[in-house]
């Protein structure tokens, strides 16, 4: 049984990073794989009995692991996002709420033939749809700021809130109070403020708490995150001791507090919940996938389950986005993005995991249909979503596919000038810079700036990076460079964040990989080189690469005397060129580089004056 304990154990974990890591490679919403890895596994092979493997600690388990989940949601939620989208939120995970819980819960008794217990019961559940299936797909499709932000706030706190109504309801239907709407009514409004209290008054106090921790130096930074895994776990139980199913409410409020004090940085704290909600996502959903029955599975894909989630996604969830934001500050065209963005996640499923398992016990019949019918649904949105996002966002025009332009984090001369090469091409720049003479020159310079820090959570509000997607960090200070690459990381994702050396590296020196950017261009072209050439005359210029173009001829012709810094393909995609990746410019090309003085008295005849176009550098503004 031991041995048995160890297989399983460690297919759950293999197969729930294979997964991810299968749907990262073929660019398809994870939870695709998940689901499927976790029905093969169960159901299908008969390899996996979750109820045998865990027993009793299942359901538990797996109500911890989606508060650990909730709490790395509420990292990511930031009061700065609040001014623009704060109303129509409310409003989404109040009145939106109810819309939902009414309309799913009418079609679940009118289409699907449930008695009315279970229809209110699935209504409920299906309130919510969570940050573990909208994050991936917003981090996929790219959308603007303001319909990003508030479909990412509605995903993480529509989750506890519809949570707790579906738990107020099930405790209804155990004691019967269905039977007296205004009792039931009553006992669920009474419930909801018990979460309120006890979840959010746990989570805020752990949160502050917490930060004077981390702000005193009480803790080793080895500590730090094991540390924070402790309270979250500690106040999740609390809380739940307090009011069942408040942990929720509990450690998602904890993480919201945290990600908003000015105290001390979590940066470490949020890497480190990210990592582990990974493993959380993947080993639940091949958990809960894999005690499903294949006969439910069968019974909930028929005509009116097929119904039932085209009634969900063509007129519930756009009647709800609607209606919640009338007269709000979003176009319709972010409303239509809205209401075709709402697939079900984590805890739906383990809601009515729970649900069914419970009733069922009790003699309830239909109930494991319960559970069947919300993983079609899961499946349903997440298949639907995932295909139709993308083309529709960028058909109303509220995402841009695969931004090209470049973040410049200093706009000194040599910033100005490389920037000013990459808007000749046609590519949008922004440069940011703390110095307001070098704001001023580069806006004399008719590029577009930003004055202020970098490194500020209010620059990373501020900033317009529509069209941008890209970071170059070539200030005169590593420190700065350095900390701009790993603050921007997340934004740009690290394979487009690069940096540029200030000095030659001496021997034997290294840094991580983790704490920079990639470094650009070529080891002998640091920023003190770079500057140097440019006072002496180098100049930036374009080559349209020709037909039968011999790159390593250029080299070994120029050797030393031209610096290749960009390269634009056929299709107008800028690549930069680094250290760590060779480039092999193609006819029909742009290549961008850097021309030192000497370089013209060796031209070959491949490059022709006609193929030279000058970026000037006017040294009069620096």
């Amino acid at each position: 049984m031991h041995g048995n304990f160890l297989v399983e154990v460690g297919v759950i974990i293999t197969l729930a990073i294979g997964a991810q890591w299968l749907a990262w490679r073929l660019k398809l919403p994870s939870i695709l794989f998940l689901l499927l890895f976790g029905f093969v596994a169960g159901p299908i092979s008969g390899f996996l009995h979750p109820d045998e493997l865990l027993g009793d600690a299942l359901f538990p388990l797996v109500s911890m692991a989606v508060g650990i989940i909730l709490f790395e949601g509420g990292l990511t939620l930031h009061l700065s996002e609040l001014p623009k989208i704060g109303p129509t939120t409310i409003r989404l995970i109040t009145i939106g709420a109810i819309l939902t819980w009414i309309l799913a819960g009418w079609g679940a008794s009118a289409i699907l033939d449930l008695n009315l217990t279970l229809a209110i019961l699935l209504g409920a559940i299906l309130i919510v749809t969570g940050p573990t299936v909208v994050t991936p797909l917003l981090r996929q499709v790219r959308p603007k700021a303001r319909i990003g932000a508030l479909l990412k706030w509605e995903g993480i706190l529509i989750d506890p809130v519809g949570a707790v109504i579906a738990v107020l309801v099930f405790e209804a239907i155990l004691n019967g109070e269905l039977a007296h709407i205004d009792q039931a009514g009553t006992s669920i409004f009474l419930g909801i403020l018990r979460t309120i209290v006890a979840g959010g008054g746990l989570g805020i106090l752990a949160a502050l708490f917490l930060t004077q921790v981390l702000r005193r130096n009480w803790l080793p930074d080895y500590l730090q995150n094991g540390v924070t895994l402790m309270f979250v776990v500690g106040v999740f139980a609390l809380s739940n001791n307090l009011q069942t199913e408040s942990g929720l409410l509990a450690t998602t409020v904890m993480g919201a507090v945290l990600a908003n004090q000015k105290y001390v940085r979590v940066d470490r704290i949020v890497e480190f919940t990210e990592d582990l909600q990974i493993l959380l996502i993947g080993a639940l959903f091949i958990l809960l996938s894999a005690r499903v029955p294949i006969a439910n599975l069968i019974n909930a894909t028929s005509w009116q389950g097929i119904l039932y989630l085209a009634f969900l996604i063509v007129i519930a969830r756009p009647l709800t986005v609607f209606l919640s934001s009338a007269f709000s500050e979003l176009t319709w065209k972010e409303r239509v993005f809205a209401s075709l963005m709402a697939p079900r996640g984590i805890v739906a499923a383990s809601v009515a995991s729970i649900f069914a398992f419970d009733l069922a016990q009790l003699g309830y019949e239909n109930a494991e249909f319960l559970a069947s019918m919300t993983f079609l649904v899961i499946v349903g949105t997440v298949i639907f979503y995932g295909l139709t996002s993308g083309p529709i966002a960028r058909a109303l025009g509220l995402t841009e596919e695969n931004p090209q332009g470049i973040l410049f984090i200093g706009a000194d001369p040599l910033g100005r000038t490389l920037a000013a090469a990459v808007k000749a091409q046609g590519f949008r720049v922004l440069l940011v810079d703390t110095n307001p003479r070098h704001i001023r020159s580069a806006r004399q310079a008719e590029l577009e700036t930003y004055y202020g820090n970098a490194l500020s959570e209010q620059t990373s509000t501020d900033l317009d990076l529509s069209g941008i997607g890209r970071l170059l960090a070539i200030t005169s200070n590593s420190e700065v460079n350095s900390l701009a690459s790993i603050h921007f990381s997340d934004e740009f994702s690290r394979s487009e964040v690069y940096q540029l050396p200030v000095t030659q590296k001496r021997d034997g020196e290294t840094t991580a990989t983790t704490l920079r950017g990639r470094i650009l261009f070529d080891e002998k072209l640091v920023f003190n080189e770079l500057a140097k050439h440019l006072d002496h005359g180098a100049e930036i210029k374009p080559l349209a690469i020709p037909e039968g173009f011999d790159y390593e001829q250029f080299r070994l012709d120029f050797d030393d005397l031209v610096f290749p810094l960009f390269l634009v393909t056929e299709q107008g995609e800028m690549q930069v060129i680094t250290t760590d990746e060779p480039v092999a410019p193609s006819p029909g090309q742009i290549l961008i580089s850097l021309y030192l003085p000497g370089s013209e008295a060796v031209t070959p005849s491949y490059l022709t004056a006609e193929e030279e176009t000058i970026v000037a550098v006017d040294e009069s503004v620096s």
